[in-house]
């Protein structure tokens, strides 16, 4: 379904009944961000959800704190930043979408501590990611990319030197996660020898094999692409002495995160012919719109292939990913499973029959607060069919199906024990 700039989305009649809800569908208001694909607003709208905003586009500052003074839900990709300070100005938001395998653009630990969840997609670019590797595997061994440009400025560059068949040679995936192992497959398949590292045991495919250090796979392999997540111990983890360690005319991609490359060392090392080129898809400062210059060491760098991180910009990628996250907002709006959070305890739950009333309690991670809960609906003598609580380090949730109508004044009595950060009654 198509979706103009700033055009709100609504549905006549929902194909999904608000009856039983204690907070009807049509009253939820869903802002999705940055040109998320109409599919997702289309999930949005089959399930009932007919108050939803689609703008192409990112939102910041006093912008961005408005739009969200009146949002229940927000979806949003990479451009957008949810920092604590604008999360604090947020008081309606219950849930947040990341349109995308990253969530760095959210303050994970300040949404978990004021009961909003955080859900993203990460496998659903698997496949595009991977085939991009590829790709740029083909156009490093081959310098197709001065190539092309020389033959678009009216230079005939017809040589063979330096440009190599990818069949025979070997491969380094540093991270041997869900696109790791896909390009171990699809790189196999083109006739390369595969070599990984990851810091957990990791199953291998077809006849990928293990090496038992990063230092052993850098020095033996004749290119080494990195899909590895952003934390402590990758960022900076390919800096001038790491680089070093690489096989004399080796090529690097770095797909994964911006912060694991020294790019400036990349640059040097490449110049000096110690490398023999590389591909970057991610950068550690990016450009928040198309408007904004970009600027990095590689430019002008001989065989450096430079992408504005679209290793999951593709068709397919985004329609995954637009009912993926989609999916789960729902479902953590409709009925409280928060499995796929990923800052936030994560119970799986589906619709029960026979329930009168679900309730959801999102509390600090502090003991005794399941008991002042129990004791509040005991003391109305309500009948628990069933209950469930998860903790992580910072907050608890605690999920409670009952089989009678519940007091009006319940909510508020929830919400009176201490240690409360939000509660509410989803029907």
């Amino acid at each position: 379904m198509g979706s103009s700039l700033g055009s709100t989305v609504a549905k006549s009649a929902s194909q999904v009944s608000d009856i039983g809800l204690s907070f009807p569908r049509s009253k939820i208001k869903v802002l999705l961000l940055e040109g998320i694909h109409d599919n997702a607003v289309q999930h949005f709208t089959d399930a009932g959800y007919t108050a939803v905003t689609h703008l192409t586009h990112a939102l910041s500052g006093s912008e961005l704190d408005d739009a969200l003074q009146q949002a229940h839900v927000i979806g949003i990709r990479s451009r957008t930043q949810l920092t604590a300070e604008v999360l604090e100005k947020a008081r309606r938001l219950f849930a947040i979408g990341c349109f995308c395998i990253g969530t760095n653009q959210v303050a994970l630990q300040a949404a978990a501590k004021k009961g909003i969840p955080v859900f993203n997609a990460p496998h659903s670019n698997t496949r595009s990611v991977a085939e991009l590797v590829i790709a740029e595997l083909v156009m490093l061994f081959r310098g197709l990319g001065d190539k092309n440009t020389a033959t678009h400025e009216g230079r005939w560059t017809k040589s063979a030197r330096g440009s190599y068949e990818l069949r025979g040679k070997t491969l380094g995936i540093v991270g041997y996660g869900h696109i790791g192992s896909q390009v171990s497959i699809l790189a196999e398949a083109m006739g390369l020898r595969v070599l990984y590292y990851d810091v957990e045991p990791k199953l291998a495919m077809g006849l990928a094999r293990p090496t038992r250090s990063l230092k052993e796979l850098l020095t033996a392999c004749d290119a080494v692409t990195l899909h590895v997540p952003e934390d402590a111990s990758t960022r900076g983890l390919f800096d001038a002495e790491r680089i070093a360690q690489l096989k004399q005319g080796a090529y690097l991609i770095n797909a994964s995160r911006g912060s694991v490359v020294d790019l400036d060392a990349l640059a040097v090392a490449i110049r000096e012919g110690k490398l023999g080129g590389a591909a970057v898809d991610v950068y550690p400062k990016e450009p928040r719109s198309k408007d904004e210059p970009h600027t990095t060491p590689l430019q002008g760098v001989p065989n450096v292939v430079l992408t504005p991180h679209i290793g999951g910009s593709t068709v397919e990628a985004q329609e995954n990913i637009g009912v993926e996250v989609a999916s789960k907002l729902v479902a953590f709006s409709d009925y409280g499973s928060s499995l796929g959070a990923v800052n936030f305890p994560n119970i799986s739950l589906t619709p029960q029959p026979g329930v009168a009333n679900r309730l959801l309690h999102v509390h600090e991670n502090k003991p005794g607060v399941l008991a002042a809960i129990n004791r509040v609906l005991g003391d109305d003598n309500v009948n628990i069919l069933g209950q469930h609580l998860q903790t992580n380090q910072d907050v608890g949730f605690v999920v409670a199906d009952v089989d009678q109508e519940h007091p009006e004044d319940l909510l508020e009595r929830l919400r009176a024990v201490p240690g409360t950060i939000r509660c509410r009654i989803v029907y």
